[in-house]
């Protein structure tokens, strides 16, 4: 019987699991495994982990599609991490009371999580969304954790319905404010500024966040309009047939969540 490079002692963690006395073997380690898995505890508790990860999975995909910061890792980690809290809050409660006490912890944890993905960039504020996606996964992760995986299931089909049909429905009525960066080109910065003006003056816009390069052959003007889906189309199709810019290009949303 071989004994562990410790010399035989027993850590002070793992008293609790040997009689007094006893040396700490490898067959001693498998025998303390072998009864954890036929006690249930253990398989249960795998089981609301990977319940937990595919949930949180589910919905990081979801963000990292959109291309958020937090995206796939992120909400599995989170969702992950809240579940095995709850399994352990329960497991190493000594009576009934103390249950709760580790997972009471995750929901100020995951508050101040949330605090650090909300960001104050060029006059907007974004990652609000993403910041409520994490407290919600959280609550899915608690949820499985705790065995509850009807709850689970049922709230991570109501976030992805709400990010999937409730942001087109924003988008197809008109409902949300978007911000799009556009980039134009023409023979000079003061030329092109007049023009694209000249356009957004009859929606009551302006250029936002304008930043300017030049080549040999023509100006860069790159810049922010906000508005309505509707009107960015609209504006779109202006830019485009406008004969004094040589090319219009959109580049894509700024995030407003």
């Amino acid at each position: 019987m071989v004994a562990l490079s410790w010399g035989g002692r027993i850590p002070p963690v793992l008293r609790g699991r040997f009689p007094a006395g006893a040396e700490m073997t490898w067959q001693s380690i498998f025998g303390l495994l072998h009864r954890e898995m036929a006690s249930g505890f253990a398989e249960t508790s795998l089981a609301r982990l990977v319940l937990a990860g595919i949930l949180g999975g589910a919905i990081g995909l979801e963000r990292e599609l959109k291309h958020q910061p937090a995206g796939l890792r992120t909400n599995l980690f989170i969702c992950l991490g809240a579940a095995m809290f709850t399994v352990l809050s329960s497991g190493l409660a000594g009576v009934p009371a103390d249950a709760a006490r580790i997972a009471a912890q995750i929901i100020p944890g995951i508050g101040f999580i949330g605090a650090g993905s909300i960001l104050h960039n060029r006059g907007l504020t974004t990652g609000l969304t993403t910041a409520a996606t994490m407290f919600v996964v959280a609550s899915v992760g608690m949820a499985a954790g705790g065995g509850f995986y009807l709850t689970a299931i049922f709230g991570t089909g109501a976030v992805l319905l709400a990010l999937f049909t409730l942001g087109h429905l924003e988008l197809t009525f008109n409902l949300k404010t978007l911000l799009m960066s556009y980039e134009v080109t023409g023979g000079s910065e003061e030329e092109i500024r007049l023009e694209v003006n000249r356009i957004l003056e009859r929606r009551h816009r302006m250029m936002q966040n304008v930043l300017t390069g030049s080549t040999r052959q023509h100006v860069r003007v790159q810049f922010d309009v906000s508005g309505c889906n509707r009107e960015q189309e609209e504006l779109l199709r202006e830019l485009k047939e406008s004969a004094v810019l040589g090319s219009v290009a959109l580049i894509g949303p700024v995030e407003l969540e």
